[in-house]
């Protein structure tokens, strides 16, 4: 069991006087567990750690006059501590406190489908119990006929959240917020309920910034209020924090970071699971998903050595299936072709880039343009060597055309388009836990070394992704995506991720 990193103080008599014993008893009465997991399998009685009813008795403290003291709580913990159960646990004793009266209760996410998430374990809470004799439960709302309590979830895509009175909001992964308006929305909404309102944000660690804006985000700003508070530099008692995380100096592959990040360690989350993750996940992921730790949104993508310890002697020869990835600009950056072989059983792809168009900064061209007439033949001639092509995985930004006659002349050419992140984010996952894992080799082509080395990781609430380190960057990453392209679709299942739509 691990104390928080960064608490704020709350005092004794303030816990005393609070909810936390209530809530406690009431989860020894009708808290189960929803999912399988190594805390136990689902519908098994949950069983409160001695971190999570302290968590619970400071969220729930009240002042003198018998109010809620705080306002607003911000919760840090890593992924798999039991944040959804958590928020699931308290959205239901409010729901079904009958010292309150027309109560109003929202789980709140940046998205609908992570907002589902706490409601949807809240209602399976009710239903294995007997609290579902005194709750109407709806697809959309849980409801106390009794008290007239309400409970509902709300997202940061949903068209207005105006005219709402919340008693308690919950904020499931605050990090994950576009931007701050949909929580200050919900904290100036609950003014009308004075000291009987709180708004309490679990989550986990992401990126510093807004993607949109640059600025600080709601979540971040929020840590570094609580430790200011902790540290004495401010004084706020409506505000509390109790923050899970690893030092920063801490080595992520050790366990003694990973048990001083997760108060769970071992217990609801297991230690393999950790050893297994640490392999396959990204430094900066691992370091915001499992310690806890707030990075920036950049981070370079391959671990040094990586990449150069996959060099072999290798070739496409003209009997092996493979796919061609293409990434191209027509001025001012370049244009890249890479083929991956599809693997066999027991074999691991092989990588090769065929080309790439380059603009030469040093001469400070303007009137530079790759040669489009050239790529195309130099696809037609490499399927023509190679013709066990099973795709030429293009995105077709500004070569439409080119796709288009390469299509009319029977080339399986296919359409996929970098700026779907549904595509690039697990593509890059995908390529990130091959090299890392050693599960493919190519030819140490000091081109595509290049542009690998000069990929970034940009994080935000959607995933991770590579990209150039600015717009204005003159280092060229394309030979680097044409290779993500090519070894994503090489090494697709046709059943399970199927093959892109033909383009025409």
């Amino acid at each position: 069991m691990t104390d928080p990193f960064w608490l704020t103080p709350v005092p004794e008599d303030a816990v005393e006087r609070g909810d936390g014993d209530f809530i406690v008893r009431f989860a020894d009465a009708f808290a189960t567990i929803t999912k399988d997991s190594i805390a136990g399998p689902s519908g098994s009685k949950m069983v409160l750690r001695e971190w999570q009813k302290r968590l619970l008795g400071d969220l729930f403290a009240r002042d003198e006059d018998g109010g809620l003291r705080h306002r607003i709580s911000l919760v840090g913990m890593p992924r798999k501590s039991g944040k959804s159960a958590l928020g699931s646990l308290i959205a239901a004793f409010a729901l079904v406190d009958f010292k309150t009266q027309g109560a109003e209760i929202y789980s709140v996410a940046a998205d609908r489908n992570q907002a589902k998430i706490v409601f949807e374990d809240t209602k399976k809470m009710i239903r294995n119990s007997e609290l579902a004799e005194h709750v109407k439960i709806y697809r959309d709302s849980l409801y106390v006929p009794a008290t007239g309590n309400v409970y509902r979830a709300l997202s940061a895509d949903a068209p207005r959240h105006e005219g709402l009175s919340p008693t308690l909001v919950l904020f499931d992964e605050l990090h994950a917020q576009p931007n701050r308006k949909l929580f200050d929305v919900m904290s100036l909404a609950q003014g009308a309920r004075g000291k009987q309102a709180t708004l309490i944000a679990i989550t986990t660690a992401g990126v510093k910034t807004e993607s949109q804006t640059g600025k600080d985000s709601i979540a971040y700003t929020l840590y570094n209020y609580g430790k200011r508070l902790v540290s004495g530099e401010d004084s706020d008692e409506t505000f509390y924090m109790a923050w899970w995380e690893a030092p920063a100096e801490a080595d992520h592959k050790l366990e003694s970071t990973w048990r001083a990040a997760n108060p769970g360690f071992d217990d609801i989350v297991a230690k393999s699971d950790f050893e297994s993750a640490v392999k396959r996940t990204p430094e900066a992921e691992f370091r915001t998903k499992r310690c806890n730790q707030w990075v920036s949104a950049q981070q370079a993508w391959l671990p040094t050595g990586s990449w150069g310890k996959l060099t072999q002697n290798v070739d496409i020869e003209p009997d092996e299936d493979y796919v061609l990835g293409f990434d191209g600009s027509y001025a001012n950056d370049s244009t890249a072709i890479c083929a991956v072989t599809v693997p066999k059983e027991g074999e691991k792809p092989k990588v090769k880039l065929v080309k790439v168009w380059e603009k030469d900064f040093e001469r400070d061209d303007d009137t530079w343009r790759v040669n489009i007439e050239e790529v195309k033949q130099t696809i037609i001639s490499y399927v023509q060597k190679n013709p066990l092509c099973r795709e030429i995985a293009c995105d077709p930004y500004r070569w439409a055309s080119m796709m288009q006659d390469l299509d009319e002349m029977d080339f399986p050419i296919v359409e996929y388009k970098t700026n779907l992140l549904n595509l690039m984010i697990p593509a890059t996952q995908k390529v990130f836990e091959a090299v890392t894992e050693e599960r493919l080799v190519h030819d140490g082509d000091p081109v595509l070394s290049r542009h690998i080395d000069n990929c970034v990781i940009k994080m935000d609430h959607r995933g991770q992704r590579v990209t150039k380190e600015s717009a204005t960057s003159r280092k060229k990453i394309d030979a680097a995506i044409a290779f993500i392209i090519a070894y994503d679709r090489a090494t697709a299942s046709r059943i399970d991720e199927g093959v892109p739509e033909f383009f025409f």
